[in-house]
């Protein structure tokens, strides 16, 4: 099978699913009156860790299980930021609506009186694409073949 069969739509597909998933935790957290604990935010990293994950096991699936370094690392890098720019964006619209949320945040986190609806959004796109590219690297050491084993000398 070719091995650019679909990179950009599973990146994409994958991307925008955890995006899905990280708006709607944020909105749960956010309804059950958690949104204020912000050391929940650290579980944003297992809903990246994995939608880049099914995007790596679809693509290994639709190559054969072949595993092209820098390509599937690039596909998780990709994948990431289909996931952060959207949910950065997410973020920057509710926290300028949310006037109370981001006053919290002004108020208890560090560095806060420099925090604006637009940095935060950076924060957490610079956040998710840094994760996303730790979590790709970490999952292609856990998913790449070993040389020895294939025969290739």
């Amino acid at each position: 099978m070719d091995k650019n069969t679909g990179f950009e739509k599973i990146a994409l597909k994958y991307g925008l699913l955890s995006t899905a998933g990280l708006i709607a935790y944020f909105l749960l957290m956010n309804l059950v009156g958690l949104a204020y604990v912000v050391e929940l935010r650290y579980l944003n990293f297992l809903i990246l860790s994995y939608g880049i994950w099914l995007a790596l096991k679809e693509y290994l699936r639709q190559t054969g299980d072949e595993i092209v370094y820098l390509r599937t690392l690039a596909l998780g890098a990709f994948t990431s930021l289909t996931a952060a720019l959207p949910f950065a964006i997410f973020i920057f619209v509710y926290m300028s609506n949310d006037t109370v949320f981001m006053q919290y945040v002004v108020e208890n986190e560090m560095y806060g009186q420099y925090l604006n609806p637009y940095i935060v959004a950076f924060l957490i796109f610079f956040e998710g694409m840094l994760s996303g590219f730790f979590i790709a690297f970490t999952l292609m050491q856990y998913l790449k073949k070993s040389y020895l084993n294939s025969g290739v000398s």
